[in-house]
This record gives C-alpha cells, structure tokens and sequence, in this order.
C-alpha cells in the first residue's frame, strides 16, 4: 500500500453517495486545539511560504473533524480554520511532533493541526477517459505533480461575505447549506481549471474521504462526476483556458481500464500527487465493478 495515502472512509455502497444523504454540524469544538507558543511558529511558517509562493492569500477553510454515520445519512462534523494555519501546521517541519503531541493529548494525532478540508473529482467523459492535469510549477502544494481537478470548500460562499468583512463564524454557516457548498465547490473546480459549462456536468457523487499522509493526514472529500463531452471536446475547452488555468500546464486523458489497475501497474501512479492517488483508490474501491 502506498505509504502517501490512507482512507478515513470509504462508501459501501457502488452508487455512492448523493448530497440528500449528508448533514453537516458545525461547532467550535471540532476547530483546532491551539498549543501555547504556536501562533508565531505559525507566523514566521507563512513568512517564509509567502516568499517562495508570493501569490498566496490567507482565507477561512472548513476543517474536518470526524465523520459518524446516522440513520443512513453521513454527518460531517466541521470547525474552522484558515489556509495560513495549514501551512503553519500541516505543511511544518514540525508536523510530526504535532500529530505525536495531539495523540498523547487528547487520543487524536490531528488534534493541533488545521486540516483544512479538500475536494476533488474523478471526472469521467463521454468516451470513458477519466481527467487528470499536470500541476504548474507556480502553486504551492504538489508542483509538477499530477492531479484531479479541485481545490476547496469555501465558508465565504456560504455566508456570502468578502474577507474585509470580517471573520467567519460558525453560527453563520447553516448545516445544509454547508453541504451543497461541499457538493457545488467540485463542480466550480472542474469549471475553473478544466474550463467546462455547468450544463456538461453531472451532480457529484461523494466516493469517500482519503487522507493525504504527506501533509500531515490532511482529508480531502473525492467525488464522482460524470462529463457529457467527448475527451477532445474536454481537450477544446481546456485550452481555451478558464479563471484558473494557470494551476495547471496540460491536461492528460486515461481511460477507465488503466485507472483501474493504475495503483498496481501504472507508471503515472508515481507521478500523481496523494489527493489524486486517494481519489483513484477509492474509485477503484466504490466503482470499480461498475459500469
């Protein structure tokens, strides 16, 4: 098994799971336990990343908690937390100090990090190819590697303000609406980065959650997304470029076949980065006798 990844769940079922089917709770007690001394730890981390990756900004994330599952429906138990604290945490040299101290704390190895949560998308075309980029040199996780359309869940989206007004608070942020910012922000990567209309794509179906060991055990949510258009009408439509076209420099097509055998077989299975390698594995696990 590959040491970069690790499932936290994985749907048993082989049609997924559809948006009706998740809640989620939000509480400031599923944010990050803060340590005594960590904020300028954190501070000078974010210094030093800002002048690699001048491009980055700091903004409010989700952070996942845990998972239960309840009367047929998956709960996501969600805090708060900030980019700046993933790098400071997450992406830290120190992070495996932190997960040790977060077990002999509390029993939770992720308890001081930020965990921001991710999403991604095995997205499928018309054709039976599935969608994969190659990450641009000039982004701040994984450069060069090969990854899958996504990015985050945004809590501003949900309350509809900008960062200048201010902080968001967990009160403002309605457990249903919440979830369709989950399921709706992989739709909005795929447009972003793959530069797709809306009307080509499929409601997401959730595949599970993977961990991405190499950043500290940080989950990202995988779905499934089906594509009306044909692998060179994708190819069209990717190099006319949409707003964030400059995360990626091509754009590559595998089909259905190889994805699944990608882990045990694959050479592009090395070049992937983690979220991509947790989303084919789950794939592979919840749809992989399908179709």
């Amino acid at each position: 098994m590959d040491p970069e990844i690790s499932l936290m769940f994985q749907c048993a079922s082989p049609s997924s799971i559809s948006e009706s089917q998740v809640r989620a709770e939000l509480s400031p007690l599923y944010d990050r336990h803060p340590l005594p001394g960590d904020r300028v730890q954190i501070e000078t981390a974010w210094a030093a990343q800002r002048q690699r990756c001048h491009w980055l900004f700091d903004g409010a994330k989700f952070r996942l908690h845990s998972l239960k599952q309840e009367g047929g429906l998956l709960v996501f138990r969600l805090g708060l937390t900030c980019y700046k604290d993933f790098v400071g945490t997450n992406l830290a040299n120190r992070v495996e100090q932190l997960r040790q101290q977060g077990h002999e704390d509390f029993g939770n190895s992720q308890a001081y990090l930020a965990d921001p949560l991710g999403v991604g998308a095995m997205l499928h075309t018309a054709d039976d190819q599935f969608v994969f980029l190659r990450r641009s040199l000039c982004v701040g996780e994984a450069p060069g590697k090969v990854d899958i359309p996504g990015g985050h869940p945004e809590p501003q989206v949900v309350t509809g303000q900008t960062a200048s007004e201010g902080p968001v608070c967990h009160q403002d942020l309605p457990g249903e609406l919440v979830v369709k910012e989950l399921f709706s922000s992989v739709l909005r990567e795929i447009q972003d980065e793959v530069n797709l209309p809306p009307p080509a794509l499929s409601c997401p179906v959730l595949l599970g959650i993977a961990r991405n060991e190499t950043s500290g055990g940080r989950a990202s949510a995988e779905f499934y997304v089906r594509c009306s258009l044909s692998s060179e009408e994708v190819q069209h439509n990717y190099a006319i470029g949409g707003p964030e076209a400059q995360e990626s420099t091509g754009i590559i097509f595998v089909t259905r076949e190889n994805v699944l055998t990608m882990e045990q077989s694959g050479d592009l299975w090395k070049e992937l980065c983690p979220s991509a390698k947790g989303a084919v594995r789950l794939y592979t696990g919840v749809m992989g006798q399908r179709q």
